[in-house]
């Protein structure tokens, strides 16, 4: 789904909050507002509820920085990863090892991430379900996300080979969300997600299911920047999200992502997630 908000258009009425912020960058150089950026943004929930978050967040940003930005939510995982990895997104919020590989093969920078604690891989069951141990997944059916989301699959899955030395069949089904659903409704002995969409899953959902596993923990997800991005619109986009993120709304917009405090992030916040030989269990899309 595309949305694209032209600089000629009305612009959505500016929350008094960002007021205080406003002046800072109204000077910024006419160079940075010359194109529109696209963002990619990875559907770890459904459509409709990323764009309620992100579209708000990348209005304030827009208020801002003078630049405009077209959000892109692709369908699936899959199909975000598909953009990514060919480099079509200016800006993309992605999952840690999918910022690994797509600075291998396209130079994205990362720019601001989480900083409240790292993320780990958890596997949920049904409340009343007799499994209490991955041992007994050896067999069962577990749904994931995506073969490729970090912490809800790649981990997940490469501690069940190296780890636990069991065999589960494996559901993909697009979403943490609907990942988790899968085993409310039966279809699924157990899944996989992270604890951050877990904690976002709906209350009375959530008490259906409860944490059998987490994995090792890793930095959370990224927002990066492809380097066709100049040093001047990198710089623009990290200080208007973190002046944005300071504000009330702007607060709780950026935690609904989920980024509860975020700060500027480097490469070498992701340099370890290399030697967990992942590669081996990373599935390319065609």
């Amino acid at each position: 789904m595309c949305l694209e908000i032209k600089r000629g258009v009305q612009k959505m009425r500016t929350p008094a909050a960002l007021g205080a912020v406003l002046a800072t960058f109204l000077t910024l150089s006419p160079v940075l507002a010359a194109e529109t950026i696209s963002v990619g943004v990875v559907p770890q929930f459904d459509l409709r509820r990323i764009n309620a978050v992100w579209r708000p967040l990348l209005d304030g940003l827009e208020h801002q920085t003078g630049l405009t930005f077209r959000l892109d939510v692709p369908p699936s995982i899959p199909a975000f990863e598909k953009s990514l990895m060919a480099g079509e997104y200016d800006l993309a919020y992605m999952n840690p090892y999918d910022y690994v590989v797509a600075s291998k093969r396209q130079g994205y920078v990362p720019l601001v991430r989480d900083f409240s604690g790292d993320l780990s891989g958890i596997v949920v069951v049904a409340q009343d379900s007799p499994l209490n141990r991955v041992e007994q997944l050896d067999g069962k059916v577990v749904a994931f996300p995506s073969p490729n989301a970090l912490g809800a699959a790649l981990l997940p899955r490469a501690e069940f080979a190296r780890k636990f030395h069991i065999t589960v069949t494996e559901k993909y089904v697009k979403s943490h969300s609907s990942a988790y659903l899968a085993v409310i409704l039966g279809e699924a002995d157990a899944a996989c997600g992270i604890a951050a969409t877990f904690d976002l899953f709906p209350a009375e959902s959530r008490q259906k299911l409860r944490i059998i596993y987490q994995t090792a923990s890793f930095p959370p997800h990224p927002l990066a920047a492809h380097p066709r991005l100049s040093a001047a619109q990198r710089d623009a986009v990290v200080q208007a999200f973190l002046a944005f993120s300071g504000t009330p709304e702007g607060k709780q917009r950026v935690a609904e992502i989920p980024m509860r405090d975020p700060r500027p992030a480097s490469a070498a916040d992701y340099a370890g997630l290399d030697s967990l030989g992942l590669q081996d269990f990373y599935v390319e899309e065609q």
